[in-house]
């Protein structure tokens, strides 16, 4: 996944896991990260965000970054894969109050201006995200190749599909925290 694009969707992720997670921090006292939703948002972000996020940045370096930075550090690369784990975390806990009094409009802004931010963006980057290569192929137009043919592209399939079964269980284990009430 694209690094900005990480960012922003995991914003809108941890949002969306507090909303579904908001009867059952409702129901519970104190300070949200000391909850078992908040363990399992961070067992999310940290276990399967952070390492999809970092595959990328790490083994397709350019074009997670749109093919716009030549070389830099591998430490930012994996402070910024850090921070969009950090991403999914921080809007939980900016969206917890709200979804614990159900109030549609905080969460709202938390989870749509993200999705909306990357959404609008991909008519601007939608070439770049299409073909695989190195910055240099890509500037060069030599040498790339499309991103279906290529093994990121089977990578995005992979990582997208391992993405999506565990925002499924998520959003099962954060709806069945406690029993429901008879």
């Amino acid at each position: 996944m694209p690094i900005v694009f990480a960012h922003f969707i995991g914003l809108s992720l941890g949002g969306a896991f507090a909303w579904i997670a908001g009867p059952e921090l409702a129901r519970t006292e104190g300070p949200v990260v000391l909850t078992p939703a908040f363990a399992v948002v961070a067992a999310f972000a940290s276990l399967v965000w952070l390492p999809m996020v970092g595959y990328f940045v790490f083994f397709h370096r350019d074009w997670s970054y749109f093919y716009l930075a030549a070389q830099h550090s591998s430490a930012i690369d994996l402070a910024l894969a850090m921070l969009s784990a950090a991403c999914v975390m921080a809007c939980f806990l900016a969206v917890a109050r709200p979804a614990r009094k159900r109030l549609l409009g905080p969460f709202l802004v938390a989870t749509g201006v993200p999705l909306a931010l990357a959404l609008a963006a991909l008519p601007f980057v939608g070439r770049r995200l299409l073909v695989s290569g190195t910055y240099a192929q890509f500037h060069g137009d030599f040498g790339t190749e499309p991103i279906a043919a290529s093994l990121l592209g089977r990578s995005v399939l992979v990582m997208g599909a391992l993405v999506a079964l565990a925002v499924a269980w998520t959003v099962h284990a954060l709806a069945n925290l406690s029993p429901p009430h008879r």
